[in-house]
């Protein structure tokens, strides 16, 4: 078995960029770290080299790491240290299932509620995807999805909705870098994306949930074929656990 490697804490962000606290910039660097795939599942976690990086004391770090176990990014074992958490296929599942389950009854109320300013925006969002393509920026893409998404919850007018939906995405975003620089993925996603937009700018509310069904749908059959793949990068021993339980 391949003894797992130090995390290169040079990758992580400048946190003089970040808003927020000293611990919140510590955590949201470390965060960011582990969702764009720079620190890898598996990877071992020191404090030293983040403080350094940083140019932090030890206790935000290590507040940001009990908030990173919480949220399931990280592994504190103890006496032997803390590592990147490995992809587990139950908890993409269940997030997989949950983020459905928002999104189609979010896409399905800014469809029928579409107002001209959230019209614009959703369309200005288009527009940079597709800028984003042309100059092969797959990292500003992600992003650039990711708010696509994020736009379709704040039109809801629920409050505590994106923050929901968030969280239960965590570990379904994360396994989702692996697959955006897939060769045509990209176009895909994007295409589905036109299609959704296109619903609710209709305000065709069953168009709109069918588009979006079809668009998530794409994700769980790719990941079980990036499981096979990168068998190496999933908690495959608790999957067979939880399973014989």
């Amino acid at each position: 078995m391949t003894k797992p490697q130090d995390i290169d804490a040079t990758l992580l962000q400048d946190i003089s960029t970040i808003e927020g606290s000293l611990a919140q910039r510590v955590y949201l660097a470390i965060k960011q770290a582990i969702l764009n795939l720079d620190f890898p599942p598996g990877a071992i976690l020191r404090k030293a080299p983040i403080c350094d990086r940083l140019g932090v004391s030890r206790a935000p770090v290590s507040e940001a790491i009990a908030r990173l176990a919480a949220e399931g990014l990280v592994d504190v074992v103890p006496q032997s240290g803390t590592r990147v958490s490995y992809f587990s296929m139950i908890e993409i599942r269940e997030g997989a299932f949950l983020r459905e389950a928002l999104e189609l009854a979010a896409v399905a109320k800014v469809a029928r509620d579409l107002t001209d300013e959230q019209r614009k925006k959703l369309s200005r969002n288009m527009r940079l995807q597709e800028l984003l393509i042309e100059d092969e920026d797959v990292p500003g893409f992600y992003q650039a999805d990711e708010e696509f998404h994020a736009l379709l919850m704040e039109f809801t007018g629920i409050s505590k909705l994106p923050d929901v939906a968030q969280t239960v995405s965590l570990q379904v975003n994360r396994a989702r870098m692996l697959l955006l620089p897939t060769p045509g993925r990209i176009a895909e996603t994007i295409s589905e994306h036109r299609v959704i937009l296109d619903a609710i700018h209709a305000q065709n509310v069953p168009n709109a949930q069918e588009a979006m069904r079809l668009h998530l749908g794409q994700l769980m059959p790719r990941i079980e074929v990036l499981q096979q793949e990168k068998p190496e990068l999933f908690n495959l021993s608790s999957q067979r656990t939880r399973e014989a339980g």
